[in-house]
C-alpha cells in the first residue's frame, strides 16, 4: 500500500516544479541542524555557501543552501524524517530570483504602502510578505519591522499571496546598502622597547619574517572557528614579539589582512588585536 505524501512535502514538490529551491522548517520556523559531519561548517560547506566548500552531504544541512528543486533529494530517505518533523516549507527567494520583503507589523505594512510599489502580497501572522522578481543581497532590520530575504537567505512558504508580482524596484534595493562605517585608524601596536635594550632580542629580521608568515598562514588555512583562530594568532604573535618594540604598522596590516580574506571585519580585528594585548598587559 502507497503511503500518502506528507503535506509539507507534497508542497515542497509542488514548489520545486515550479522553479522554487524548498526545504524543509522545525518548530520555530528554522532550518534543521547540520549533521555531526557538518557541525560548525567542518566539511566546508556547500559550493553554494558564501566560502565555497566540497561538502556533498545528502541531509538537510547549511540551512538556505540545503534548498533544492531536485525532486529527487525532497522524496530521499535522508530527508524524509526532516519532513515528518517538519511544521512548514521554507525556501530561498534569491534561488528562485525573488525578492521578500518581510513587514513584521502594521506599521511596517503601512510604511510599504506609502513608500514601495504594489506587488504579490502574502498575509503573515502579523504582518505581510511582499514578494518582487529579481533577486538582491538580504539583509534584516533595514528600519524597524522591516527585513529584506533574498539571496542567502531563506523565507517561510505561506501560499501563492494575492497580486501581480512586480519587477524588484531600486527602493528597495536602496535599503540594503550599508552606509560607509567610518574609517578606524590602525590600532597602536608599537611596544616601546624595554629599559636598557639596544637591539631587538630576535636577533635577525628573518626571525620575525618567519614569524609573521606562520601567522598568516595559520588564518588563512583555518577551516572553521575563524574568530577563535585569529584571536589566538594575534596573541601568538604579540606574546612573542610585542614586548620589544619590532612590530610596525605594516606587520600588523599583514596579518589583518589574512583576516579579512576569511571573512573577518576590521573591526572584529581591532577587537581581537587590542584584547589579546589586554590579556597580555601590553
Amino acid at each position: 500500500m502507497t503511503q500518502p505524501t506528507p503535506y509539507p512535502q507534497h508542497t515542497a514538490l509542488s514548489l520545486a516544479a515550479s522553479g522554487v529551491p524548498v526545504l524543509p522548517l522545525r518548530r520555530g520556523k528554522v532550518p534543521f541542524g547540520n549533521c555531526t559531519t557538518c557541525a560548525d561548517n567542518a566539511c566546508g560547506g556547500r559550493p553554494n555557501m558564501k566560502t565555497p566548500g566540497p561538502c556533498r552531504c545528502p541531509g538537510v544541512c547549511h540551512a538556505w543552501a540545503a534548498a533544492t528543486t531536485d525532486p529527487a533529494v525532497i522524496v530521499s530517505p535522508e530527508w524524509a524524517a526532516a519532513w515528518r518533523r517538519a511544521v512548514c516549507v521554507g525556501y530561498h527567494p534569491g534561488g528562485a530570483g525573488l525578492t521578500v520583503v518581510d513587514l513584521d507589523d502594521a506599521d511596517a505594512v503601512a510604511w510599504a504602502c506609502g513608500a514601495l510599489p504594489a506587488t504579490r502580497t502574502v498575509t503573515t501572522m502579523r504582518g505581510e510578505h511582499w514578494i518582487y522578481r529579481g533577486a538582491m543581497a538580504s539583509r534584516n532590520a533595514v528600519r524597524p519591522g522591516v527585513d529584506i530575504k533574498s539571496t542567502m537567505s531563506y523565507a517561510r512558504y505561506l501560499g501563492p499571496g494575492t497580486g501581480t508580482m512586480a519587477d524588484l524596484p531600486d527602493a528597495v534595493r536602496a535599503l540594503a546598502v550599508k552606509e560607509p562605517s567610518p574609517a578606524r585608524p590602525m590600532p597602536h601596536v608599537g611596544v616601546p622597547a624595554r629599559p636598557g635594550s639596544r637591539e631587538c632580542p630576535h636577533r635577525t629580521p628573518a626571525y620575525l619574517a618567519r614569524g609573521l608568515a606562520m601567522a598568516e598562514q595559520r588564518i588563512t588555512e583555518a577551516p572553521s572557528a575563524v574568530h577563535a583562530t585569529v584571536y589566538r594568532t594575534f596573541l601568538a604573535v604579540l606574546s612573542t614579539h610585542g614586548r620589544c618594540g619590532c612590530l610596525t604598522e605594516a606587520h600588523v596590516a599583514r596579518l589583518f589582512a589574512a583576516a579579512q580574506t576569511k571573512g573577518e571585519t576590521a573591526r572584529h580585528c581591532t577587537d581581537a588585536w587590542t584584547n589579546a594585548r589586554a590579556t597580555l598587559g601590553l
